[in-house]
């Protein structure tokens, strides 16, 4: 399943969303989006997770919560 994770902080890595998502099961893939001039941070992302249950139990999990702060 891929998941929209939005709202992030500008100095949110990758590590930091994998490692809060790896919590919840496994994670294939994180990208987090970034203008293409200037490199920085558009503030969202997207995380892959193969098993459908584990995703879903992420997102109920972390929606709302702030991440790398």
């Amino acid at each position: 399943m891929k998941i929209y994770v939005g709202n992030l902080a500008y100095r949110t890595t990758e590590e930091d969303l994998r490692a809060a998502f790896e919590v919840h099961g496994a994670v294939d893939q994180v990208d987090i989006i970034s203008d293409r001039e200037t490199g920085r941070s558009k503030g969202f992302g997207f995380v892959e997770m193969p098993n459908n249950s584990e995703a879903q139990a992420a997102i109920d999990a972390l929606d709302g919560a702030e991440l790398g702060e």
